[in-house]
């Protein structure tokens, strides 16, 4: 059974996909070409930047690869 989300986890995702759409933005990658190089699906990629739903570190590393950085890079944010 999945656990509810508190409102420090929301808020906590938020921020993180906002980090992350930054990240994106700055390595001027579009949702497309990072669903490519990351081989997650741009509605999954957008859903984490909205901090809709969180994903698995797996998929973080991914997506960090696609964006040249290491995966300690993504949590790089306050």
């Amino acid at each position: 059974m999945r656990r509810k989300y508190t409102e420090e986890d929301l808020q906590f995702l938020k921020k993180f996909g906002e980090h992350l759409l930054n990240l994106r933005e700055k390595a001027r990658l579009s949702q497309a070409a990072l669903e490519t190089d990351a081989k997650m699906s741009k509605n999954q990629i957008g859903r984490i930047e909205r901090g809709e739903i969180s994903t698995s570190i797996t998929n973080l590393n991914l997506i960090a690869n696609a964006l040249g950085m290491e995966l300690k890079d993504l949590f790089d944010f306050s």
